[in-house]
């Protein structure tokens, strides 16, 4: 199970973190990774951490103002995201799978999805 946490409303320039609590597998084992979705526009993959050593990987949107982490002793990810635009606007979810193709390669389809947050910029 996957449960995102950390969504709101901000004004353009703010800051939000937002977490993703891991329960029911192993969260050693799993790669994850955050995506954004906005009504009437595909998926976009953000930001994945992997199980291993941790490399982290960024869209060129999240690039340099989002920056994605992990705590095992919590079993949370985190994404920490800076200097908000208002295109960032859209629900964001975590999501988590053995294999990085399947979590990171489009269409998509990793084992396990959150319900999603909420996340809102003003201008």
């Amino acid at each position: 199970q996957l449960v995102e946490s950390g969504g709101g409303l901000v004004q353009a320039g703010g800051s939000l973190r937002l977490s993703c609590a891991v329960s029911g597998f192993s969260f050693n084992e799993y790669n994850i990774g955050w995506f954004r979705k906005v009504p009437g526009k595909e998926r976009e993959g953000v930001s994945c951490i992997e199980s291993g050593d941790g490399t982290t990987y960024y869209s060129a949107a999240a690039k340099d103002r989002f920056t994605i982490s992990k705590d095992a002793a919590k079993n949370t990810v985190y994404l920490q995201m800076n200097n908000l635009k208002p295109e960032d606007t859209a629900i964001y979810y975590c999501a988590a799978d053995i294999s990085m193709v399947r979590l990171w390669v489009q269409p998509y389809e990793p084992n396990y999805w959150g319900q999603g947050t909420q996340v809102t910029v003003s201008s």
